[in-house]
């Protein structure tokens, strides 16, 4: 197998059997509304997958299913979704051509959406995590915190979060994205008010890192935001460090960060490392590496915050600063998603992603399906103790 394409996301869907590290079902998740979606493996045998983690489908019988029913003049796609749930990869999708081309779209940094964040609380309801600035949902006065309780009618308590986003997409099944200028309903409650918005979708760019200083003191530390690992997402967070003010730390923010790009990935753990592992994975038994660049700023205090919403890339990140003691990690458990999809096009130019592999930390910890644990738990005022924390760590020699 040639080594991994780990950039050229736009080239996928023309070179199928090429190997792109993007933890595409909860990307896809978050691109949709607008952000874009473990312990060790079994010892003595490297290759096998960890217990809890999501089963590696069988890519041949997937297309097989497709190719058959694409013969029988029924629908391939459809066909090979139904392979894909048989198969248990949870992380397994099919996308049409105009899905998929949206979906790659999301990863050059663009989608098509209102610009809301979803997440579920912890009560289990839908509520809005972030909204974009200048999106369609904040002209329209959506607020962080607002519970989403219907998209077009449909109540989306106990819907999957990945249902949620295809409401607010508009997508059909085996059917292309939807346009800007669609309109969508939401139904909305913040405290006792409750209303209903419609919204018309948008071209955006995602706003991948946002940088802001934690005080009005030079040395008073740096907070660095990445929402997602969209293309040049590393870059930005490289230029980032290497502006922030002399004697200054840095407090990364990779709370609800769905994953993205292995590639930015790797290029921002290259923003704290000087070379060195940042994580290794097996494709269908084969085992890979991936190392930072040299030149990082080893020095600076790092503190990362992480939540239930880390997942996927951003759990990659976050596995590789703390194994190899780079960053105080603070928050909650993170999700757990440490599977590789790797894309196929089906005969009727539909795409599956499909699980073929799982990847590990440097310390060799799996997280699929267990996450990451803190080296400061906190549920309240996260931000808050991150940058105590952070305080103390001193100045960089």
């Amino acid at each position: 197998m040639s080594d991994p394409d780990l950039f050229d996301r736009a080239r996928r869907s023309r070179r199928p059997a090429v190997l792109t590290l993007v933890f595409a079902g909860v990307l896809a998740t978050g691109a949709a509304t607008g952000a874009l979606s473990d312990g060790r493996g079994q010892e003595g045998n490297p290759t096998a997958a960890p217990a809890g983690s999501a089963p590696v489908a069988d890519r041949r019988a997937v297309t097989e299913a497709a190719a058959r029913a694409l013969a029988d003049g029924k629908s391939a796609t459809e066909a090979a979704r139904r392979a894909v749930s048989r198969s248990g990869d949870r992380w397994g999708a099919v996308y049409s051509e105009g899905e998929y081309a949206e979906f790659e779209q999301s990863l050059d940094g663009e989608y098509t959406g209102v610009g809301l964040w979803a997440r579920r609380d912890v009560d289990g309801r839908v509520e809005v995590a972030r909204v974009q600035h200048r999106g369609p949902a904040e002209r329209a006065g959506i607020r962080k915190g607002d519970r989403l309780t219907s998209i077009d009618g449909r109540p989306v308590d106990g819907l999957p979060v990945t249902d949620v986003v295809a409401l607010l997409r508009g997508d059909a099944p085996g059917g292309d994205a939807p346009a800007a200028g669609t309109s969508v309903v939401l139904g909305l409650e913040r405290g006792a008010r409750a209303w209903h918005e419609t919204l018309r979708r948008a071209r955006l760019t995602t706003d991948s890192v946002t940088v802001q200083p934690l005080g009005d003191r030079a040395g008073d530390g740096v907070l660095v935001r990445v929402a997602a690992f969209t293309k040049g997402t590393g870059a930005q967070v490289r230029e980032a460090v290497r502006q922030a003010p002399q004697g200054a730390g840095i407090l990364l923010d990779l709370r609800g960060n769905s994953g993205g790009l292995v590639a930015e990935a790797t290029a921002t753990a290259s923003a704290f490392l000087d070379g060195g592992l940042v994580a290794t994975y097996d494709v269908e038994g084969e085992q890979h590496a991936l190392h930072a660049a040299r030149g990082g700023d080893v020095h600076r205090p790092l503190v990362t915050m992480v939540d239930g919403g880390t997942m996927s890339a951003a759990e990659l990140l976050t596995g590789a600063l703390q194994d190899r003691g780079r960053a105080v990690v603070v928050g909650t458990r993170t999700f757990g998603k440490g599977s590789v999809q790797m894309p196929s096009k089906l005969p009727d130019g539909s795409v599956a992603e499909l699980t073929v592999g799982h990847y590990r930390t440097p310390a060799g910890h799996s997280l699929d399906g267990r996450g990451i644990t803190p080296d400061l738990e906190a549920e309240d005022a996260v931000q808050k103790r991150a940058e105590t924390v952070l305080s103390g760590l001193g100045s960089p020699s």
